[in-house]
């Protein structure tokens, strides 16, 4: 089986041939991929810092898209023929850089129609990223004010459509290039990032006070952010970099979990307009390398996902 990965933990990505996935068990599903997303956190864990499940050699990747090809004795709700997706952690034969896969059934949802593979496969982590931030880290409440810093990238823009959905106020950060596509995704007022006031300028536009909240979603851009908030407040990152607390404001360091009730209402929402993601990268699995490294430098225009089947 063809597949994408490393074959040893800090190794380069390469194509590599696996064996065929076993099973499937009793509670597993077996998944044609069709495609599968890429982003920063595959790096992490080609360098061993996040555990998925799996040893070397294996192959990455932890957001799949395709089509249910065995279902195992136990499984009710999906059928052979189901088109999917999900974060399917902890991965369990191998990662979904493969050209079939063996998942928890319980972790994978049905596709919406009309929603392109490759659309499916970039959107679970960051579209649970940014529920988890603001249902659960957060708590925004409708008319409070929410800064998200770095709003023009994949999870910070679903982080704007999600709060701006639900009544709150939003500002964003933001480049000049991705300015316009922040504010129709429902950022009441865009600030520029490259003007080191900033976090002044944020202020500012509330009266002096802070936002109630905040996102991080730029590495190493949390403390910039705190700066924003006001006296009480709320502070998560995405990032791993949460700032020391003052000020009585609170800090949460989010790290995405799979959660299938989460996601299939994210579905809904993706199969109704109501979130949109664009993405902005198609490489073939033999490419998975370019792929990573365009991830993790923050490919510009949207997330980079890796074209694996014939049907993708």
């Amino acid at each position: 089986m063809r597949a994408a990965g490393v074959r040893e933990i800090g190794g380069g990505v390469e194509v590599l041939e696996l064996s065929e996935p076993d099973g499937p068990g009793p509670g597993e599903v077996v998944i044609e991929v069709a495609a599968a997303g890429v982003g920063n956190w595959d790096d992490i864990v080609r360098a061993g810092a996040w555990n998925v499940g799996l040893r070397p050699p294996m192959a990455l990747g932890v957001e799949v898209a395709g089509t249910v090809i065995a279902v195992g004795s136990r499984v009710r709700d999906l059928r052979v023929g189901d088109a999917v997706l999900g974060h399917p952690l902890p991965l369990r034969h191998q990662g979904c850089w493969a050209e079939r896969v063996v998942v928890d059934a319980g972790l994978v949802v049905v596709k919406p129609r009309g929603v392109s593979w490759e659309t499916a496969a970039a959107f679970s982590v960051p579209a649970l990223t940014a529920e988890q931030v603001l249902a659960e880290s957060l708590t925004v409440a409708e008319d409070e004010t929410l800064l998200v810093h770095g709003g023009g990238s994949t999870t910070g823009g679903l982080v704007v459509q999600l709060a701006a959905g639900r009544g709150v106020r939003v500002v964003a950060t933001a480049g000049p290039s991705s300015a316009g596509r922040v504010a129709r995704a429902g950022a009441a007022e865009v600030v520029d990032y490259h003007d080191s006031r900033w976090p002044d300028r944020v202020r500012e536009l509330t009266g002096g006070v802070g936002v109630d909240a905040a996102v991080n979603a730029v590495p190493a851009g949390s403390a910039e952010a705190m700066v924003a908030v006001r006296e009480g407040g709320r502070m998560a990152t995405i990032t791993g970099d949460p700032p020391a607390a003052e000020r009585g404001i609170s800090v949460a360091d989010v790290y995405v979990r799979p959660d299938p009730a989460q996601l299939a209402q994210l579905c809904g929402l993706l199969a109704e307009g109501r979130l949109t993601l664009s993405v902005g990268t198609v490489l073939p699995l033999a490419e998975a390398a370019t792929a990573l490294e365009r991830a993790v430098s923050g490919n510009k225009g949207g997330p980079v996902v890796l074209h694996v089947g014939t049907g993708a």
